[in-house]
């Protein structure tokens, strides 16, 4: 028997496919990023892992960038396009083709990263992009959600996600290196068997705002000689767009929550209140930075009846989802 996520999101076996963890693709510094040249009706990426977009007449991604000005998508997960139906259904894309089309969009987003990682990505490859008009970072979700983890694994830049894993092996790795000591070489006991608490949520909050504008600060000096305008859009959570969605998205959500630990591990910064706190805050980390800021959970929620379905999960968007809000976005930045 199908579930409903198979019946009513069926696209979705195809990204099961495309992050599939056996193939898993590490790259140095950046620690992972997307499979390179995958084909499917669904998602397709360029040689170095970027999502293709689609203009009205033209397509284009990182390594194959349409000729002149271009604008840069970034972000995670949700500008990646995770939920869309196939390329030309991605926020980038919309823009492109539809909403602001005036110059091309290039799909910039990096699956299941942090703004470090998000940095790193433009510091990595900005020497393959044509003149920059505009970047819009689209993004803020994971690197609140990474903050509950704990202090020796986000370390002074972020964790990020399955970073565990990576510690646990680097700790094996330097087992089967470490000789027997002895004296004043023997290892000091350390704190490791202790239980992690998680930090209380405003101490997150304010942790993830920081790291979010060190890197904004970051990325505006190296994107400062191309002269492009940066954006950032807080991304909308479906329960910081609404308290309830539509009957789809229930069906979907009930069933995610029977094989998930979503409200255990994010049930604190899933609230309504919460999204409106990380909201204030970045903004003004933003304008003291002088980086425009958008929040778009309520820019959303005033345009959206209770039957629109909006997402696939609580983090992407069906292809109607990214329709409203490609047009909500190119709107509220005034973006032609």
């Amino acid at each position: 028997m199908k579930s409903q996520r198979e019946i009513l999101t069926p696209q979705m076996l195809r990204y099961d496919d495309f992050d599939d963890r056996a193939e898993t693709r590490y790259l140095p510094y950046l620690m992972y990023f997307h499979r390179a040249e995958y084909r499917s009706a669904t998602i397709n990426t360029d040689r170095l892992g970027f999502r293709i977009s689609h203009g009205a007449t033209e397509r284009g991604s990182v390594a194959n960038p349409p000729k002149g000005p271009v604008r840069l998508l970034a972000g995670s997960s949700t500008p990646f396009g995770i939920g869309a139906t196939y390329d030309g259904a991605t926020m980038a894309s919309r823009l492109w083709s539809r909403y602001a089309p005036s110059v091309p969009w290039l799909n910039f987003a990096g699956r299941s990263h942090n703004s470090m990682q998000e940095l790193l990505l433009f510091l990595m490859h900005r020497e393959l992009l044509p003149e920059i008009d505009e970047i819009v970072v689209f993004s803020g979700l994971n690197d609140l959600a990474l903050s509950r983890l704990p202090d020796a694994q986000r370390g002074d830049h972020g964790g990020f996600f399955n970073c565990g894993e990576y510690f646990d092996q680097m700790e094996e790795l330097r087992a089967s290196h470490r000789k027997a000591r002895r004296g004043f070489g023997r290892r000091a006991a350390g704190p490791e068997g202790e239980p992690h608490v998680v930090p209380p949520l405003a101490d997150r909050i304010t942790y993830a705002v920081d790291l979010t504008s060190r890197h904004l600060a970051a990325l505006r000096l190296l994107a400062g000689p191309s002269g492009a305008r940066i954006t950032y859009v807080l991304q909308p959570l479906a329960t910081w767009v609404r308290e309830s969605g539509s009957p789809e998205e229930k069906a979907v959500f009930g069933e995610l929550d029977d094989i998930s630990n979503f409200w255990e591990l994010y049930g604190d910064i899933a609230t309504l209140e919460t999204g409106r706190r990380y909201a204030d805050a970045l903004r003004v980390a933003c304008e003291a930075q002088d980086v425009r800021f958008l929040d778009m959970s309520p820019v959303l929620a005033e345009s959206v009846t209770g039957n629109d379905w909006l997402y696939v999960d609580r983090a992407h968007f069906t292809d109607h989802g990214t329709e409203i809000t490609s047009r909500l976005l190119a709107e509220s930045l005034g973006l032609s």
